[in-house]
């Protein structure tokens, strides 16, 4: 009955063995022979067992494990350890490789001896190709991080000390890995960002929101500051656990810069557009108020010239003349800063231009005032209207003097600028000329600075100043191809800067003396007056007809031609230039064409860009408005000179 079921059970063991497919468990002899085989041993290293019952197991094993004598010394240790346990390759019936668990145990008789082995084998190859790919791909991500140099990439443990370190963070932050590696991250942020908790407030957020991002002021090793776009997420385990947080930094201090570059840019466009349509808008107010004075100061200069004097009525007639005159300096202002105003170009010597109202400058500024003068030996003359130039450097100059109340220091200087070639010059001769008026004074703040040029901005007191000053020079400077700038800080005084284009070689201008030339008594001629405007052109024909000439009026260009071809006996022609459909150069042109001896004179206070060329190529005189009866008669007397002038 015992037999039986001893016998039974083994039978049921046997099949439980046998059954089993996912272990191959069979037996080996004490040499290492198989003496048994189930249906998971035939499964895996696909032998049936009566192909491999009494072979030695040393044929599953590798060509190179055999060489080296591996499945003889697993049954060694086995023998003499009581177990051998190992992963690695075996070989299948087929060649094919796979990844095993082996566990080799002896099996002893009652008295001790060994009698064979018992070997299990499971095919873990399933895992091994996961564990090896997730192995390769985290040596590929390593390496993906460790390659990265645009961004600083690392890790921190949950105290905030660096455990990582890529090539990134040491490009940007400056730290070999050695330098950094078990420091804390709050030695990339700023003194006032650590005094402030900054640090400890990112960690916070990124452990309770499990992400923190921003963009501020980061610290390289060097103390050197840079723009970083920062973010931190929290790395928990599969139960939640905080394990540290992945740093993740950006240098965006180029991208910041280059921003910062283009709103200047849209800044600077913006005031040059808003310059420009002032311009336009006070040239145009400028020109129509041109001609407004024009009749105003010319009745009055008739008016005078035809009463005589009354105390109670040519004081009063001076007053309005002085008034109308001062209205005059005024559009001249308007009109440079709109660049329309009529200049004469001529090669100026800035340091005897300087010099010669170096007495006027003294008297206007006072005594409080110290005043220096310094210019290079042998500056080349510059191009541009000394007049005007005069005008610009006295505004600059009352401008400094108005910024010290209690006095200080005035600083008038030139030198070459190294920025560029002339024209007509060898390599390395300057092309401008820098003019500088420097003063001491309490400068202007940042806003300020950018008004400063704008028309009718100022902040001088009511009654003090008409605003047109610094607009006046900077169009002056824009005119004559060159340009203008303020230098300031608040505290620190200001410096103004003039460019102004080196002169090619051609008639040099003295120092302006202001000297108005003395009206001739030329009378008896006959004069075609053009104009659209009917009370200017009403004042200059009654103007030339109190001169003893006889005058034909015309309202347009298109009259004037009708008059001209009209009246032969013409001995002249005064003309406005600005007028609708046609301007005075082009009507000159159109008479110049049938009577090429017709002396033309201009008369304009407001330069039309796109007719100025051809009043030059046509070489006609102008006269700038408003002008006075003398300035008529003087211009009068040029234009028949010039036609009398032998070629």
């Amino acid at each position: 009955m015992t037999a039986t079921a001893t016998t039974t059970d083994e039978d049921r063991y046997r099949l439980l063995v046998n059954a089993i497919t996912d272990y191959a468990i069979y037996m080996l002899d004490p040499e290492g022979r198989v003496v048994s085989w189930n249906a998971g041993a035939e499964r895996f290293k696909g032998y049936a067992s009566t192909e491999i019952i009494g072979h030695h197991f040393s044929r599953f094993y590798t060509a190179e494990d055999q060489a080296a004598g591996v499945p003889r010394k697993a049954l060694r240790t086995a023998e003499t350890e009581g177990r051998f346990e190992q992963e690695g390759w075996r070989v299948r019936k087929d060649g094919g490789r796979f990844w095993a668990h082996v566990v080799l145990d002896p099996i002893r008789s009652s008295g001790g001896q060994l009698i064979g082995f018992a070997k299990i084998t499971r095919d873990l190859t399933e895992r091994k190709l996961a564990a090896e790919a997730l192995r390769k791909s985290e040596e590929e991500f390593r390496l993906l991080v460790q390659g990265v140099v645009d961004y600083a990439i690392y890790m921190l443990d949950s105290a905030g000390r660096v455990t990582t370190w890529n090539l990134g963070a040491q490009r940007i932050k400056g730290y070999r890995p050695e330098e950094i590696i078990g420091g804390h991250f709050s030695a990339f942020y700023t003194e006032e960002d650590r005094a402030a908790g900054a640090p400890a407030q990112a960690l916070a957020v990124a452990a309770d929101e499990g992400r923190f991002e921003t963009e501020a002021w980061r610290v390289r090793k060097d103390g050197s500051r840079f723009r970083a776009h920062v973010v931190i997420d929290a790395i928990r385990d599969g139960e939640g656990t905080l394990l540290g947080f992945a740093k993740v930094t950006r240098d965006v201090t180029e991208r910041l810069e280059a921003q910062r570059a283009l709103e200047e840019a849209k800044e600077a466009l913006f005031q040059s557009q808003k310059i420009e349509a002032i311009g336009q808008l006070t040239g145009g107010i400028a020109h129509d108020f041109n001609n407004l004075l024009m009749a105003v100061l010319g009745s009055l200069e008739l008016v005078r010239k035809r009463l005589d004097y009354d105390p109670r009525i040519t004081p009063l007639l001076d007053n309005a003349i002085q008034g109308a005159e001062r209205g005059a300096i005024l559009t001249q202002r308007m009109l440079s800063f709109a660049r329309k105003q009529e200049l004469t170009f001529v090669a100026v010597d800035v340091p005897s231009l300087v010099r010669g109202m170096s007495e006027f400058i003294e008297r206007t500024i006072g005594p409080t005032i110290d005043v220096s003068v310094r210019f290079p030996p042998r500056l080349r003359r510059v191009q541009t209207d000394p007049y005007q130039l005069e005008a610009a450097i006295l505004n600059l100059v009352v401008n400094a003097r108005d910024a010290m109340p209690h006095g200080g220091k005035i600083a008038i200087t030139a030198e070459p600028d190294a920025g560029a070639v002339s024209p007509g010059g060898s390599r390395g001769d300057p092309a401008f000329v820098r003019i500088s008026v420097k003063d001491t004074g309490e400068g202007m703040d940042e806003e300020t600075l950018k008004r400063a040029t704008e028309p009718f901005f100022t902040t001088k007191g009511a009654g003090k100043g008409t605003g047109l000053g610094l607009s006046m020079v900077h169009g002056l400077a824009e005119q004559s191809g060159g340009r203008f700038a303020l230098v300031s800080r608040e505290g620190e005084g200001v410096t103004a800067h003039i460019w102004l284009p080196v002169a090619a070689p051609g008639p040099h201008a003295d120092a302006p003396d202001g000297a108005p030339a003395g009206a001739s008594g030329r009378q008896g001629l006959r004069i075609l007056a053009v104009d659209d405007d009917q009370l200017v052109l009403t004042n200059t024909v009654a103007m030339l007809e109190d001169l003893g000439h006889t005058v034909i009026a015309a309202l347009s260009a298109k009259e004037g031609l009708e008059a001209a071809g009209a009246h032969a006996e013409l001995d002249l022609v005064i003309t406005d230039e600005v007028m609708p459909r046609m301007s005075g150069s082009q009507m000159a042109a159109e008479i110049l064409r049938s009577r090429p001896d017709l002396p033309i004179g201009i008369v304009t206070g407001y330069a039309d860009l796109a007719d100025r060329g051809s009043r030059l190529s046509l070489g006609l005189p102008r006269l700038a408005k408003p002008f006075t009866q003398d300035a008529l008669a003087t211009f009068v007397d040029q234009l028949m000179l010039d036609e009398t002038t032998p070629a």
